[in-house]
């Protein structure tokens, strides 16, 4: 008989997760999806219930991996909350199951789980999509995202500039003493983007604050934030400009304002750039834009519970 599930608090999952063995899991899983095998993955695009007298949306993200065993959902209500709202903006406790009996096999806080798995996505986009050469990084937002995003890009790519904007100064400046390595405030979105290689959107704006007119061509964007249809984190310029791509064709056209209001073409999903079947136009201006995908819970709470698990049986 199964035991009662395993309770793993947020502490224990900042503790057991790292991003040098999620981000190989997560191309791994990028790229199933893509191929769209019901036998190795089976993902349906999130369901979504209206919290209107909160501003906010709960929202269920269920994904199976047959071959591997993971059966996952996560549950996650977001709200739009002004920058110097004292309240959450994301809430998520991630359950992971047993495919074969149905039980719950272990219940996680699911925030870091979002955080980490959604910055690793980013910086998956920028292994594959941003040139090389790239020397200055900007954040735009401040939050639990933007470190995030701080701490793998500069885990994975060595910039010499990193730039951070926030519509508070309290924010950027509480930012910039929580990370590790110099970071330089600026006032405007403009000053912020101006020259930058990689942009990273992680605000709780719902109307465009990046404006293709500022971003340097052949620059990569990965876009975190607005994730309902009415909300915008970039006009349409750069939407149309660049060359698009998303985690999943059906989340972006179902979810993502950026794409559905510019009337943007998405070029591809990174899957399709991982299996080999579409380019990676590091020549161009590029934009990921991110939705998050349930497939990239179950991947990260798998090696939760696995590392959980190595750790508890050793003396």
């Amino acid at each position: 008989m199964a035991g009662p599930p395993v309770i793993i608090l947020e502490h224990e999952v900042e503790r057991l997760l790292r991003y040098t063995e999620l981000i190989p899991r997560l191309e791994e899983a990028l790229g199933k999806f893509s191929r769209r095998d019901s036998a190795e993955l089976i993902q349906p695009v999130r369901c979504t219930v209206p919290l209107q007298k909160h501003s906010g949306f709960m929202g269920l993200m269920p994904a199976y991996m047959e071959k591997d065993g993971v059966l996952c959902t996560k549950f996650v209500c977001f709200y739009k909350r002004a920058e110097d709202s004292a309240l959450p903006a994301v809430q998520a406790t991630v359950v992971l199951l047993d495919p074969e009996y149905g039980n719950v096999k272990a219940v996680m806080e699911g925030e870091v789980i979002t955080c980490m798995r959604t910055a690793a996505v980013s910086a998956i986009s920028a292994k594959l999509l941003m040139r090389p050469e790239a020397e200055v990084l900007s954040i735009l937002g401040a939050g639990k995202q933007a470190l995030s995003h701080y701490n793998v890009f500069t885990e994975m790519f060595s910039f010499k500039e990193v730039r951070v904007w926030s519509q508070t100064g309290e924010g950027a400046e509480r930012f910039c003493r929580t990370v590790s390595g110099p970071v330089t405030i600026c006032t405007t979105v403009e000053e912020a983007v101006k020259g930058a290689d990689a942009i990273v959107t992680v605000t709780r704006s719902t109307e465009p604050v990046l404006f293709g007119q500022w971003v340097k061509p052949g620059a990569h964007v990965a876009a975190v934030g607005a994730c309902r249809p009415n909300w915008r984190e970039v006009d349409d310029v750069l939407m149309k400009e660049a060359v698009v791509y998303v985690d999943s064709r059906e989340g972006a056209m179902a979810e993502s304002g950026d794409v559905i209001l510019s009337g943007a073409e998405v070029f591809a999903e990174l899957g399709d750039v991982i299996n080999g079947t579409k380019r990676a136009h590091r020549e161009k201006t590029t934009v990921f834009k991110s939705l998050g995908m349930g497939v990239e819970d179950a991947v990260s709470a798998a090696l939760v519970f696995d590392q959980w698990k190595l750790q508890a049986r050793q003396p």
